[in-house]
């Protein structure tokens, strides 16, 4: 039978040691001759050969796109802990390109002389079960703590997981008895045999005895890979063809593997026999209608969650699911856990269109918009429910130089903004993590690292592409719906799916950049002063503050962080000199650099945020004594792991209040902290929100429906109101802080 996987074509290439380049290039041609696969044979004790494992990264990085598997792997000589994490090793290296075929052993004389024991056939097929167990262990990341398997051959004791490949490597087995083909149905993704070691008869009976064993572990026989060793064929292109396609066709084999060193046979079995085997084998699914190998197994499938309708999933949109590999990747963001029903990533602005459609087609359903997965705000996951994820849309293209006017997408990061950008000698003030998403940042205000001099990061939006609920693609700008335009510049989660935007950046060369970590003596006299010392500055300063309370043995910290808009040396070291002091300097880093630099402070690897963070946010006018002591004492609660205060006034000021959703444009300072307690922090909070003129909805998790009014005036709250029963009538965009309906006791 069909069992319907793609068709891969590959090579098996002896790993001589007589000229060691040799395979090296017979893998370079095969990937040029448009083969899909490079094996090697794996036999340490043969001195005629190089090891296969060092070969096989070598070959990696001789290559570009051409995977790379052992066909097979002698288990008995590879420990399957330390072969777990060199498989995964090679697979991140070489950009996802590894296959990993095993093998239970053979030869056992020239084995046990390396010093394992020589096992028999029913030990070698348990240990080759128990070494699979071992290598999945070590590749999922999900489950906490070390792997455990005490097994009779192979045993680990808290096994450290991970690295975790960068795809789901199949693990293929060579197997040919009854005990081996069922260890393949239970436990292996694709069966490798060789066909001159086959009797007649043999694949088909292969292939019941891995379906009957893969049905009873409640497996989908059609998920197995069936591949196949073949050696040379005397005959001409067309009728091996014709040969290769029966095996497809009658027996299932998906994968043809030449065993041929010779470099003609390799040109001429991929340019000219895959090519036909593959128009063979389409021609007759076409016409039969045969069903494709499925792309999730029963295991996964069961992992899906109830109230989604999986099949309507947006055709032609990258959807994963809490069983597919990528989930992990996926499921969490930079501050919070997640286990979402479905996480779906669009492409362009058409694609989200339909990721909204799929959305509204489950209105009981969490709906969440991910750009960066920051998410401190709004959720940006969720338990059980859509996460649109923007990252695919991640563009960033220079529409007119003359005005400095950019194209930047919603799931571009700060730091690639910030490196393309430099590229031309411009800055957009940004945040201060380089990891943050542009959508989340770009629609909420944006308090950077430049805002004193240049204002947030919304009064430099031109225009806005943006999804609305109803599925609608709509250009907006001052010409265009100005309301929606002046919404989404501060309250944009609410009124739909921003994709991309217009912005007018600055020129900004070298900048001055210091940390200073003081010891303060007395909290509270430092927090004024150094609100002073800030309000008193220059604009072309803009400095954040992070605090600590004293701790047993310990004294309260103080780092001021700054940057200075200027590459003169003295002129950054005037602007500097007041902070320094402010008191016992512990500390001191200054240098100039550039704001490209600045915003590199980010890993581009996946979030594994977990848990719910506790964070309260204020915006305030100035450091008044009697806030400075508020704040003393939220450090002294121990309420706090984390208190910053950010600098704006100065050019963020000079927008009027009604000019964008963001109202708040007289606070001179934006004040956040995260706990770990909600009651306790809240309790410890209470006196500086006495202090507060606002807050920004961006470093606050609390659910208060107080919260709305607080973040937004009640004349901008009315207007917000206005336009978000125009454009989303259903609320369809509520986890951000909803603010479609009045508040009530309830939230």
């Amino acid at each position: 039978m069909d069992y319907g996987h793609e068709l891969l074509f590959g090579a098996f290439i002896t790993p001589t040691a007589a000229d060691p380049h040799v395979p090296v290039a017979l893998a370079q041609l095969a990937e040029a001759s448009g083969l899909d696969l490079v094996t090697f044979q794996d036999h340490p004790y043969q001195p005629s050969f190089l090891d296969t494992w060092t070969l096989m990264a070598f070959v990696a990085a001789a290559t570009e796109r051409v995977r790379i598997a052992p066909n097979v792997l002698n288990v008995p000589l590879r420990p399957p802990a330390v072969l777990a994490g060199a498989a995964a090793s090679l697979d991140l290296l070489s950009g996802g390109r590894l296959d990993l075929g095993l093998g239970a052993g053979g030869f056992w004389d020239a084995i046990e002389a390396m010093g394992p024991p020589k096992l028999t056939p029913g030990q070698a097929v348990t240990a080759l079960e128990e070494a699979i167990e071992i290598i999945r262990g070590r590749w999922d990341i999900t489950r906490r703590g070390g792997v455990f398997v005490d097994g009779t051959v192979h045993s680990v004791r808290g096994a450290q997981r991970g690295p975790r490949p960068a795809h789901e490597i199949p693990i293929w087995v060579g197997a040919r008895k009854p005990r081996m083909l069922a260890l393949l149905g239970r436990a292996a993704d694709g069966w490798l045999p060789s066909l001159p070691w086959l009797e007649p008869g043999d694949y088909a009976r292969g292939n019941v005895r891995i379906d009957e064993a893969a049905e009873e572990a409640g497996r989908d026989p059609r998920a197995i890979r069936r591949l196949l060793n073949i050696g040379p064929s005397p005959k001409d292109s067309r009728a091996w063809a014709e040969e290769l396609a029966g095996y497809a066709l009658a027996d299932g084999v998906s994968a043809f593997i030449a065993m041929a060193d010779d470099p003609r046979s390799l040109q001429r079995f991929g340019a000219e026999v895959a090519p036909a085997v593959r128009e063979l084998v389409e021609r007759e699914r076409t016409r039969s209608g045969s069903a494709p190998a499925p792309a999730r197994s029963v295991a996964a499938l069961s992992r899906r969650r109830a109230g989604i309708d999986y099949d309507a999933a947006p055709a032609g949109v990258h959807a994963i699911e809490p069983g597919d590999f990528e989930y992990p990747d996926v499921a969490n963001t930079y501050m919070r856990g997640g286990s979402p029903g479905i996480v779906v990533q669009p492409a362009d602005a058409e694609q989200v269109s339909r990721a909204v459609a799929f959305a509204r087609q489950h209105p009981d359903v969490a709906l969440s918009v991910r750009s960066g997965g920051h998410g401190i705000s709004g959720r940006s996951t969720n338990d059980g429910g859509i996460v649109i994820d923007l990252r695919r849309l991640n563009m960033i293209e220079v529409l007119d130089a003359g005005r400095r006017l950019v194209r930047i997408g919603a799931g571009a990061r700060w730091a690639d903004v910030a490196a393309a950008l430099g590229e031309h000698g411009w800055a957009l003030s940004s945040g201060d993590y380089g990891g943050v998403g542009v959508g989340g940042l770009a629609t909420a205000g944006g308090i950077g690292w430049l805002a004193r001099e240049h204002g947030l990061t919304i009064d430099h939006v031109r225009a806005v592409e943006m999804v609305l609920a109803d599925g609608s693609v709509v250009h907006v700008d001052a010409e265009n719906d100005p309301d929606l335009f002046w919404a989404v510049r501060g309250a944009g989660a609410n009124m739909g799916i921003a994709t991309a935007f217009e912005f007018e950046v600055d020129e900004v060369g070298e900048v001055g950049w210091a940390q200073l970590v003081i010891q303060p003596n007395d909290p509270a006299a430092f927090l004024e002063g150094w609100g002073a010392a800030v309000q008193a500055s220059p604009r072309d300063l803009t400095s954040f503050l992070i605090m600590s309370g004293g701790r047993p043995g310990q004294p309260p910290t103080a780092i001021v962080i700054a940057m200075v808009d200027s590459d003169d040396p003295d002129t950054v070291i005037e602007r500097l000199q007041p902070f320094a002091q402010l008191g016992p300097l512990m500390q001191q880093s200054v240098q100039l650099t550039t704001y490209a630099q600045v915003m590199a402070n980010a890993e581009s690897g996946p979030q594994q945020g977990a848990g719910e963070p506790v964070s309260r946010s204020a915006l305030v006018d100035t450091i008044t004594p009697e806030l400075a002591a508020s704040m003393a004492h939220v450090l002294d609660s121990g309420a706090t792991h984390f208190f910053s205060v950010r600098a704006l006034g100065g050019a963020v000021a000079d927008v009027p209040d009604d000019a964008t959703a963001y109202a708040h444009r007289s606070a001179a300072f934006s004040i956040a902290t995260v706990g770990a307690n909600e009651a306790r922090l809240e309790a410890a909070w209470r006196d500086i929100a006495k202090h507060s003129r606002g807050l920004y909805l961006s470093f606050e998790t609390s659910l208060r429906p107080e919260r709305i009014g607080e973040a937004y005036p009640p004349a901008t709250l009315e207007r917000l109101r206005a336009i978000k029963s125009r454009v989303d009538p259903d609320n369809l965009f509520r986890d951000n802080f909803a603010i479609a309906a009045e508040p009530t006791a309830a939230g």
